[in-house]
């Protein structure tokens, strides 16, 4: 079944400047509902696939819903996913039958899923890594912290890496912090945790730099982007999915060169199509990649959007197709903030039923400019939050300098009411001082 498009109205109209072009989106917890959602509204046909049915009305109003994916392939000029989790076969799979597809492959969900892996990889390409030391059992972990007194960087590894707060940080210099949550986590967690990472710690910028890779090459420019993952202002409180990003777009240049760019031999190999990230470590001393997220980051896609100076469906099917020319962007920084409602970022049933489901998203003047849509629904032309985990809206704004970028972005947040909502109010900030450091150390310069 296929469940019609809304009408456009003031809210949904864009000029539509390309060909009309469809659109077959596949995803498990509609994750990318919002690029879908900004593809409608350029005109072109959409069908939209949820896989996860507690969160399948997210997106309805918005998107036109499909309740399998399969028999709409054929239909589809462009077919995007949007995750890891084992999509990465089904996108080669389709890729190899000649069809235009944006997603991964069985090598890039596991450079992102297995964390070891990953690490092994940047190291074959000849990029210096951290020590790190792999487990599957708490008592040896605690042992080897033990025997081996620094701090440290619990990261669990698998489909229980995605559990955000799991992840811990070492503070003290003989890691007995690290060894009091290992401790715990063998109590609570042992059932979820099955293997995990010891990594050692340093201190410095932490940054990542991502691309679009069509399939042979990274296409320019670049992406920096700054993650703010933790829940409150000032870095404080649980770490979450995320809660606001800033950014800019950038050509080579020597983070990107020695870091991310070595990979391109090997995701060429793979016909890669899509975004990849590295999340590094950076000082004085040298640069250090933390991580891959090999698939668009959320909410990094939707403020990279705001960013394109072209439209959404055009640079997709510039990436999908495997063009070379550059990607078109606006000069400048873009900020995102993400708005939450209880219980984000952690599961609770009850409480989201009680606090937030349903509740009714508000714009004191009619604006939908630089905001973005996560789990929510559009009934009787009321936006309305769905789903489970709390996330609401991505609202993004762009500016000649971070400062303006910031301002936009949070005149846009206090046009927005929604009960007992809650969002960071430094994104961005951090840029003033990290930027300094990083021009310092050379490794912004374009190349």
């Amino acid at each position: 079944m296929i469940v019609s498009r809304p009408e456009k109205d003031a809210y949904h109209l864009l000029m539509d400047t390309s060909e009309k072009r469809k659109f077959l989106f596949i995803s498990n917890d509609a994750l990318h509902v919002d690029c879908a959602w900004r593809i409608v509204r350029e005109g072109h046909d959409v069908r939209y696939y949820i896989d996860n049915k507690a969160e399948a009305d997210i997106g309805d109003g918005f998107v036109p819903k499909v309740e399998t994916w399969e028999p709409h392939v054929e239909w589809a000029d462009i077919i995007v996913f949007d995750d890891v989790l084992g999509h990465g076969e089904i996108a080669a799979g389709l890729r190899a039958k000649g069809k235009y597809v944006i997603g991964g492959t069985p090598y890039t969900d596991r450079l992102e899923d297995d964390r070891s892996f990953g690490q092994d990889e940047l190291k074959n390409a000849g990029i210096p890594i951290l020590n790190y030391k792999e487990f599957d059992d708490f008592d040896a972990a605690i042992a080897h912290v033990e025997a081996n007194p620094r701090k440290y960087v619990i990261k669990p590894s698998g489909e229980a890496q995605n559990i955000k707060r799991l992840l811990f940080v070492g503070m003290e210099d003989d890691g007995s912090d690290v060894v009091r949550v290992l401790e715990a986590y063998k109590r609570v967690w042992s059932d979820t945790i099955k293997i995990f990472q010891l990594q050692n710690r340093v201190t410095g910028v932490e940054v990542a730099v991502g691309g679009f890779f069509n399939g042979k090459k990274f296409l320019e420019p670049i992406n920096i982007n700054f993650e703010h993952k933790k829940l409150f202002p000032g870095n404080i409180g649980p770490a979450t999915g995320e809660m606001g990003t800033s950014m800019f777009w950038s050509k080579s240049n020597r983070l990107f060169n020695q870091t991310l760019k070595k990979m391109e031999p090997r995701l060429a190999e793979e016909g890669y199509v899509g975004y990849i990230d590295l999340n590094c470590i950076v000082n004085g001393q040298g640069m250090y990649p933390l991580e891959f997220t090999a698939r668009f980051g959320y909410p990094t896609i939707q403020i990279q959007s705001d960013g394109l100076a072209m439209p959404l469906s055009d640079f997709f099917n510039h990436l999908a197709s495997g063009a070379d020319a550059d990607i078109k962007v606006k000069k400048g920084f873009q900020v995102g903030v993400r708005l939450a409602v209880p219980p984000y970022p952690f599961r609770d049933k009850q409480t989201f039923e009680s606090y937030s489901k349903n509740a009714t998203i508000v714009f004191k003047k009619p604006m939908t400019d630089g905001v973005h849509i996560e789990d929510v629904k559009l009934v009787n032309g009321e936006w309305l939050v769905t789903g489970s985990a709390g996330v609401a809206l991505v609202v993004a704004g762009h500016g000649a300098t971070m400062r303006e970028a910031r301002r936009r972005a949070y005149a846009r947040v206090d046009n927005i009411l929604i009960p007992n909502m809650y969002y960071r109010t430094d994104i961005g900030e951090r840029w003033f001082e990290d930027s300094d450091k990083l021009h310092s150390w050379g490794y912004l310069r374009e190349n």
